[in-house]
């Protein structure tokens, strides 16, 4: 067993001890056994288990992501202070000055991705269950969790005539034209979901200053690379993958058109149509958040306010005792 084989063996056997779960669940409430559809609704089971536990990480993204995007005008100064300067004492500096600020606001650059790389290994262990199923079959053995049997009912199970362990370039046993319309139907599903998740983002839940931002520009860069390389790498997927990759994109998409529509970055057009919806039904528009600067800001806006309080209140006291 190589080293990588090392790292993916308990993901291979958490991934499988849940799809066994499922699909025992599911059998004991009538669903065949060997059904295609059993098997498929076992992988969204997966998926719902493994992005239900990431919700928390989820939460931390998006503050993060909103705590760089108020971080955008002070970047651009600091850019702008060492521009032209390529020495490496200068560079050296900038980048200790940027890790503080990053520090400084709980937030850094990486966080966005965070999600996608706590998935990653999850996803390497499904495409290792899945790949290895026929060889898994021919040997008589096992697969994680999955016995023997089980592994010979994945192989021989089938949704609209393609086999789930089945990838466009191969197909040993199964329908072929139902495979290639299957697998070019779900790598289209999963690499438009991924695209319109990342554009809602970058269309309504991005300030103006975001927008003005080199951040933006890797953004951009981001929003058709992925959708590209997992295209490429969806025709070697085998379709239990994709649809395990596209529930997965589908559900990310969800998430982020609830984030957007009620919880929105301040400044992007969508905190200004949720403003315009609650004023438009008589309701405060909501307090700023986003990242301790908004916070501070929050406070001292807060605290300004109840300080004017005050002295309103001090004022007829003072009189009240001038005539005494």
């Amino acid at each position: 067993m190589d080293f990588f084989e090392t790292i993916m063996f308990p993901f291979k056997w958490l991934v499988s001890i849940i799809m066994v779960g499922f699909h025992e669940g599911l059998s004991s409430i009538g669903m065949p056994e060997a059904s295609g559809w059993t098997w498929t609704l076992s992988i969204i089971g997966l998926v719902l288990v493994i992005r239900a536990a990431l919700i928390p990480v989820f939460v931390k993204q998006i503050k993060a992501q909103r705590g760089m995007q108020l971080l955008q005008p002070d970047l651009k100064k600091l850019q702008d202070k060492y521009k032209g300067k390529t020495d490496q004492l200068s560079r050296q500096a900038m980048a200790q000055e940027q890790m503080a600020m990053y520090k400084k606001h709980g937030t850094n650059p990486f966080s966005a991705c965070l999600p996608m790389l706590i998935q990653m290994p999850f996803f390497f262990a499904l495409f290792q269950v899945l790949s290895g199923i026929s060889t898994a079959r021919d040997k008589g053995l096992g697969i994680g969790a999955m016995s023997h049997d089980q592994v010979v009912q994945f192989d021989d199970s089938t949704i609209f005539g393609a086999p789930l362990s089945a990838t466009l370039l191969h197909n040993p046993e199964g329908n072929a034209f139902a495979v290639y319309v299957l697998s070019i139907l779900m790598i289209l599903a999963m690499t438009a979901s991924q695209f319109i998740t990342q554009k809602q983002i970058m269309a309504k839940n991005m300030s103006e200053e975001a927008m003005a931002s080199p951040f933006m520009r890797q953004q951009k860069m981001m929003l058709y690379i992925l959708p590209i390389v997992f295209g490429v790498g969806g025709i070697n997927f085998p379709i239990g993958v994709l649809i395990y990759w596209t529930t997965t994109n589908l559900w990310t998409m969800a998430q982020q058109f609830f984030v957007i529509r009620r919880m929105p970055t301040p400044g992007s057009p969508a905190a200004k149509a949720l403003a315009e919806r609650r004023a438009a039904k008589g309701l405060p528009a909501l307090p700023i958040l986003g990242g301790k600067k908004a916070d501070a800001e929050a406070e001292a806006a807060a605290a300004a306010a109840l300080i004017e309080q005050k002295g309103q209140r001090v004022q007829p006291q003072r009189k009240n005792r001038k005539k005494k």
